[in-house]
């Protein structure tokens, strides 16, 4: 979608921002809740909290990623499907890890702590990256958007 008018571009951004904020919800709710309750074995009402807990933060980080997920994207122009694995890759892990990193640290870790947190959620991080670009850009296409 192209616009041609400055009411058209205030409406496209606030159409980002809402299907990739809802995308973000959605993708990462199910993911986290499946590893909350599959792998670390959490109580279904400790799951529930977290999520609900998460949404602000997902509100308030989902866009900005995606801009810079979209950013980098530009930048690069990955002709070959190993370059934008690469770059979905790059760009979770120098927007996500900072934001993990951060909120670890407003959540009283300490550093050897924050350090155990960070290197395995790198793994998790590595593996998400491109099912989550592949699916912001599949809930998109549903509702007639271009990325960035």
């Amino acid at each position: 979608m192209v616009a041609k008018y400055p009411n058209e571009i205030k409406t496209s951004a606030m159409r980002l921002f809402i299907v990739d904020t809802l995308a973000t919800i959605v993708f990462f709710t199910a993911i986290a809740s499946f590893s909350e309750l599959v792998i670390a074995g959490m109580d279904p009402e400790e799951v529930l909290t977290t999520r609900i807990l998460m949404v602000p933060i997902m509100i308030a980080t989902a866009r900005p990623y995606t801009g810079w997920r979209d950013w980098l994207l530009r930048r690069v122009a990955p002709r070959k499907r190993l370059t934008t694995i690469i770059v979905d890759i790059v760009a979770f892990l120098t927007f996500q890890g900072p934001v993990y990193g951060a909120t670890l640290l407003v959540a009283g870790a300490s550093f050897g702590e924050m350090g155990a947190a960070l290197g395995s959620a790198i793994i998790f991080m590595i593996l998400l990256a491109r099912p989550f670009g592949v699916f912001i850009e599949l809930v998109r296409g549903k509702v007639g958007l271009r990325s960035g």
